[in-house]
Parts: structure tokens; sequence; C-alpha cells
């Protein structure tokens, strides 16, 4: 089990700097954009480029903010007793489990469709379809995390 939840750990900080090079990327690109822009001369299909590394920097980072805690929490629970508050934690865990597999699942149906269609970005001609299957491979990801997290808690209910 331990080792299976450092593959993950290690998984989700690979995605995590995947996330960074692209946020960074996206910095640099929109200045040069803005610069040569002044200068008469644009950086042709900014626009689209700038969506989907925006696409990689969610996607590919939600395991990672998952993991550590970094995400919006409601602090009535910890008010709770810990038999409860794990309770609690579960049962929002599965929700969220149910949540990104429907999300995850519905970006692989999207992912064959714009696959199948040939579908391209108008200005670069970049498919779509790699960045939708991604991002739905880290919905899944997501559910890992969410089993970790599941069972962490069960383990405290019953420690």
């Amino acid at each position: 089990m331990e080792y299976m939840f450092g593959l993950l750990k290690k998984t989700s900080k690979w995605l995590a700097v995947v996330a960074g090079a692209a946020l960074t990327f996206m910095m640099f690109l929109t200045v040069a954009d803005v610069v040569l822009r002044a200068g008469g001369r644009p950086i042709m299909g900014t626009y689209e480029i700038v969506g989907f590394l925006l696409a990689l920097v969610i996607g590919f980072s939600i395991p990672i903010v998952s993991l550590n805690k970094k995400h919006i929490y409601m602090d009535f629970v910890d008010r709770l007793s810990k038999r409860n508050k794990a309770l609690m934690e579960i049962f929002t865990r599965i929700l969220c489990i149910l949540l990104f597999v429907l999300i995850g699942y519905s970006l692989f149906l999207i992912g064959n469709e714009f696959r199948t269609s040939g579908e391209l970005s108008p200005t670069v001609r970049i498919p779509f379809y790699p960045l939708a299957y991604g991002v739905g491979a880290c919905c899944f990801i997501e559910c890992l995390v969410f089993i970790f997290e599941i069972v962490k808690s069960w383990r405290d209910i019953h420690a």
C-alpha cells in the first residue's frame, strides 16, 4: 500500500512539473506576444496556445493540490469528533470520486470525438484530442488520490 501511495505521489509531482512548465511557457509566450504586438509583429496563435496551456496547468495540477491539501476546506468539519470527521471525509471523497470519474470519462469521450473528426485549432492547427485525453487521465489519477484519502480516513476510524 505504501508503495502505491509513493508511486501516486511521484506521478502527481511529475504532473505538477508539467503544469509548472506549461505555466512558465504561457507567461513567456504572453509577454513575448505583447512586446512583439507593440512592434506590429504579434505571434500568431498565441490565444489558442495559451488556452491549451491553461488546460494543462489546471488539469495536471489537480492531483498534487489534493495530495498537499491546498484546496478549499470547510472548517466546520474540524468541530466534529474524530470519528465523525473521518466519516464526513469518506463521504465527501466518495462523492468526489463519482464526480471525477464522470469528468474523466466525458473527457475521454470528447477526446475520441476530436480524434475521429480530426478537429484542429483554427490558427496553429494543433489537435484537441491529446489535451482531452491528458486532462481526463489526470481526473482518473485524482480518483486514486481520493481512494488513498478514504483508506487513510478509514484507518483513522479503526485506530
